[in-house]
């Protein structure tokens, strides 16, 4: 399990103030429930136990209006945290457990798999904030702007659910929905040759991606902004390739950029409109294969040789 702990890196969830104490004019009370917490992921092949690290956010019944979470028998803006291990309750110091009035709420879950397949390791987003009786529907995850770039990070896999629990009578028991998009590019020589040792870094960019998701409904919405990422060389040599990046869903289709600098200061560069949008809980897998990369004298664009394009649902695994 020394896995899932490393998932606390991956927490992106924050608070708008980080002490126990209770806000000004709030009431102690000592009847509290801790619901039991069961839950799982929907995928292609039926719902799968869920393994990675959730927050869940109660609000006031039949709103978005954020309720808050006891802690220490005094009511507080810090939502509830867990590590979860097939779809229970995993022991950890980390998790804080939400203690609540008997009562209906809604809650809103945001979780962050854990993946046994290599992700992106560089993801960022700027997270809501909640407060006490603050409307969770103005708040919302947002892609971060590179600092030395016009272009955004990727985010984290992230996946969602929202409805309501009788507390007192109904475990938080609910099925999560991927509400992210997957990308994998294999960039390989057109005879499956060696790629050649000229090509000195490839940058990816992919344009027309929501710059928001809101952070009740999930619902991608804001301006299109570019996101970018490296391609790796593989230990052999004979591809370029990316762990898988996810991204928010695209405001209709979106292009592909390959930014393909040499050793020499050449940059050549690959262009090409996606077939079809990129959905949540969908992964795209794009393998290209070029030709010679300098038949050209000067910077410009090369040839694509072969380009397949595969549509596929993304499943969370489950741990072995």
């Amino acid at each position: 399990m020394k896995k899932l702990f490393l998932l606390a890196a991956l927490a992106i969830f924050a608070v708008a103030c980080d002490d126990d104490s209770a806000p000004d004019g709030g009431e102690e009370t000592t009847e509290l429930i801790a619901p039991a917490l069961y839950m799982d992921v929907v995928t292609s092949d039926g719902n799968k136990p869920f393994t990675g690290v959730l927050s869940i956010a109660p609000c006031v019944e039949g709103t978005s209006v954020y309720y808050g979470n006891y802690v220490n028998s005094k009511l507080s803006p810090i939502y509830g945290y867990y590590f979860v291990e097939n779809g229970e309750l995993y022991d950890s110091d980390s998790n804080r457990a939400l203690y609540l009035p008997v009562g209906n709420y809604e809650m809103v879950y945001w979780g962050t798999p854990k993946y046994e397949e290599p992700i992106y390791a560089y993801p960022a987003v700027r997270e809501p904030a909640y407060s006490i009786g603050g409307d969770i529907a103005q708040q919302d995850f947002t892609l971060l702007k590179m600092s030395d770039s016009d272009a955004y990070y990727p985010t984290y896999d992230l996946v969602f659910a929202c409805h309501s629990v009788k507390v007192g009578t109904e475990d938080l028991d609910t099925a999560l929905k991927r509400v992210v998009a997957g990308l994998k590019i294999i960039l390989k020589d057109k005879d499956g040759q060696v790629l050649s040792t000229e090509i000195a870094n490839v940058e990816v960019r992919v344009t027309n991606i929501y710059e928001k998701l809101n952070a009740y409904t999930a619902e991608p919405h804001g301006n299109p902004c570019t996101v970018a990422f490296p391609l790796v060389r593989s230990t052999d040599g004979l591809q370029m390739s990316n762990g898988i990046v996810m991204l928010f869903p695209s405001v209709g289709i979106p292009e592909l950029q390959l930014n393909i600098s040499l050793a020499d200061g050449q940059v050549k560069h690959i262009n090409q409109q996606l077939k079809q949008p990129l959905e949540a809980n969908n992964k795209l897998t794009l393998t290209i294969s070029i030709g010679d990369i300098f038949e050209e004298e000067t910077s410009g664009s090369v040839t694509v040789d072969e380009w397949n394009e595969n549509h596929e649902e993304i499943d969370v695994p489950v741990l072995q």
